[in-house]
């Protein structure tokens, strides 16, 4: 009788245990969690005169110089594109490029929003938020930060101009003007809720009214070609009685806007004999 010996291949058996692991890795694979994306943001828009990111260019390239009104709000609207569920947004707005002068104060501005329509895929963000009407103006900058649930996150950011409702600019008058005579003054207008009026207000402290003179104060409104203009030239010629006294005059120019805003330019004339 034989006997038959029955020697294990170490070798095959390797082989087959390898193929083995390889198969249930590639199926591990298939059935794990896959790695997703960050969130994708497009069409960012904040402010005024701007329209969102032009598609050949870089995600903070600004289309048109943004810009807001202190005292209103600025508006922040972007698409956002996200594999995984949003979990927060966060809005920060900040300066470095201006400082606080007289009533004004420093302004910062940081929100997370959570709120239930932006905790999802492929949330719109839309939101107001209002301007404090005694910071300074000037540029600030805006940040915009999305995180998904597995925290990932991207940022765009951008920077947006904060001007005043009512600005005065190019202003021209003469320094000097005698008695008897007129003088010229002009300067643009600009005021975003249209003009209402403009006001002078001219007088003299300290001027004493000699023989035949008399104290002159002067006050008047301007309304024909001004009003309801959310941009004109004022150019106005104002005549100076010969019995004024001579001296040095406080010269008031007060423009109000529709919504009763208004915005003073104080200067100086000499009235001379």
């Amino acid at each position: 009788m034989k006997t038959i010996s029955m020697k294990p291949n170490f070798k095959f058996l390797a082989i087959v245990a390898s193929i083995g692991l390889f198969l249930q890795s590639c199926s591990s694979d298939d059935d794990g969690d896959v790695e997703l994306s960050a969130p994708v943001i497009t069409a960012f828009e904040y402010g005024e005169g701007h329209h969102g990111e032009d598609e050949d260019e870089d995600h903070d390239h600004e289309s048109e110089e943004a810009y807001t009104y202190r005292g209103s709000d600025i508006h922040l609207e972007a698409e956002i594109t996200a594999e995984a569920t949003v979990s927060s947004i966060t809005v920060s707005i900040h300066s470095d490029e201006v400082t606080a002068t007289g009533d004004e104060v420093d302004w910062e501005f940081e929100q997370v929003y959570t709120d239930a329509d932006y905790l999802v895929i492929n949330p719109t963000f839309h939101e107001h938020i209002d301007i404090p009407a005694n910071i300074p103006v000037g540029e600030y900058h805006i940040e915009f930060l999305v995180t998904d649930s597995l925290g990932n996150s991207t940022e765009v950011e951008g920077h947006v101009e904060i001007i005043d409702t009512i600005t005065i600019s190019g202003f021209e008058m003469d320094e000097t003007v005698a008695r008897g005579e007129d003088f010229h003054v002009e300067f643009m207008i600009e005021a975003a809720h249209g003009i209402h009026n403009i006001t002078i207000d001219i007088h003299a402290d300290g001027v004493t009214p000699g023989e035949e003179e008399v104290e002159w104060d002067y006050e008047a409104e301007f309304l024909d070609g001004y009003h309801e203009e959310t941009e004109a030239e004022f150019h106005e010629h104002i005549d100076v009685p010969a019995t004024a006294p001579a001296g040095e005059y406080h010269i008031i120019f007060t423009v109000e806007d529709e919504d009763g805003d208004t915005l003073e330019y104080e200067t100086h004339i000499d009235v001379t004999a």
